[in-house]
């Protein structure tokens, strides 16, 4: 080396320092709490005034959990084991109305012996509905989805097995008529696929399935729909209208956003009209109104009205939902598919539906969660559902006077349903963000 240069460089480190610990402040816990809880004066207010009330939620809450009584036949000896315990001043939940009653919540007036029915109608719907929730699932699984709504309501209702199947011929012979005609005229292919389920439904199941239970009477006991309540009812209910609603609310979308003129226009009077009214007003006219424009005697299922209001109620915000989406494709995506020659049918159902179904997730989600919630409503039409079945038990002379053991559970039971869909929203958002990046 030179002696310029040495005068210039007055140290050259020949070896590496060996690695240390970051400081403190800048690693682990610390590092966290400095940058979430106290980067600024005023995050550091809000924490410490957030601390404060989650002690203070916890230091009242807690206690009453804590010494909550399982064991005990009534309210008054759920008090007298906590005076004769933990003092008469204390605070302790009585959730043996709990252990009293949650067959009560849960299956409502459903025949006890019976218990096994809607557990298994249960365990079907998720076997059934993981092929479609699932792409990691054989596609020959979904057999299993086609025939679950027909096991469940051999479950959940019994009676002759024959209904369920003459009325799943009537899909079979309306795709065979679809098949048939296809190569002769779509347009008669497509009205064939709906013109022989309808016909074949209304006049020929009931004779048919009626025939074949008096040769062979094969089927479980029959249950009424009034003995169905709690959270089975509410499973029910929300279940068939967010599977209904779906396709439905696509079509509605699909009929407001076409070019011809008494399509168009039906579909926003249904849906503007469905919307401007509340749901309990909906419920209220399928309870009491909908019997003066049936013919007398007749005898309309009140479940199964309920149904079909809470599924035209949901259709119409779904139609809304996606109708957002659809707006929210670029023009060319529909130009791209005109373009290829695909007709309107094959446009939607391979290029802009797929898209604008997945921007309108989050809606459609939140959607169904909303009307899964709205079940409760039920309660004043006469069904008992969770809500319903809390006032006949604190009416009961053994459990007059409790209130949050059992909202407690009820809201713990319906927080389980949402947030699962709620989860499984966010799981298909982030998959399908990875597939088209």
């Amino acid at each position: 080396m030179s002696d310029t240069h040495a005068q210039t460089v007055s140290y050259v480190r020949e070896t590496m320092l060996p690695e240390t610990d970051p400081p403190v402040k800048e690693r682990g816990a610390v590092k966290w709490i400095r940058e979430n809880l106290f980067a600024t004066w005023m995050d550091a207010i809000l924490t410490v005034i957030s601390l404060y009330i989650i002690y203070y939620v916890v230091s009242h809450v807690g206690p009453w959990f804590a010494n909550g009584i399982w064991n005990a036949g009534s309210l008054s000896e759920c008090r007298e084991i906590r005076n004769a315990t933990i003092g008469t001043d204390a605070s302790a939940a009585c959730f043996a109305v709990l252990s009293d009653r949650w067959q009560q919540l849960v299956f409502g007036f459903y025949p006890q012996e019976h218990y096994w029915r809607p557990v298994a109608a249960l365990l079907v719907f998720l076997a059934g509905l993981a092929p479609v929730l699932f792409d990691g699932i054989p596609r020959k699984m979904l057999f299993v989805t086609a025939a679950a709504p027909f096991l469940m309501f051999m479950l959940l209702w019994g009676g002759p097995i024959w209904g369920p199947i003459v009325v799943g011929l009537g899909f079979v012979l309306g795709y065979l008529a679809f098949r048939a005609l296809t190569p002769v005229s779509k347009l008669l292919s497509n009205l064939a696929a709906l013109i022989v389920p309808l016909v074949f439904w209304m006049f020929l199941t009931g004779p048919i399935a009626g025939a074949l239970s008096s040769i062979a009477p094969i089927g479980l006991e029959f249950v009424p729909s009034k003995d169905f309540g709690g959270f089975t009812l509410s499973i029910v209910i929300g279940v068939a209208g967010i599977i209904l609603s779906l396709p439905l609310g696509i079509l509605l979308a699909l009929g407001r956003q076409s070019n011809l003129f008494i399509i168009n226009k039906c579909s926003v009077a249904f849906i503007e009209v469905i919307r401007g009214v509340p749901l309990i007003v909906w419920l209220f006219t399928a309870s009491l109104l909908l019997n003066y424009f049936l013919p007398p005697g007749t005898n309309f299922d009140l479940m199964l009205r309920v149904i079909i209001m809470v599924t035209l109620f949901s259709a119409a915000y779904i139609a809304e939902v996606i109708r957002g989406g659809l707006a929210a494709l670029p023009k060319g995506q529909f130009e791209g598919a005109d373009s290829l020659g695909l007709d309107y049918w094959q446009s939607m159902r391979l290029i802009v539906l797929p898209q604008a179904l997945k921007i309108s997730i989050p809606g459609i989600v939140n959607t169904f969660i909303g009307l899964f919630k709205d079940t409760t409503l039920v309660v004043f039409i006469g069904l008992f559902d969770p809500i319903g079945l809390s006032n006949a038990i604190r009416a009961s002379t053994d459990w007059n006077g409790i209130y949050w053991e059992l909202f407690v559970f009820i809201g713990l039971m319906f927080f389980i349903f949402c947030f699962s869909m709620g989860r499984y929203s966010l799981y298909l958002e982030k998959k399908l963000q990875r597939e088209h990046r």
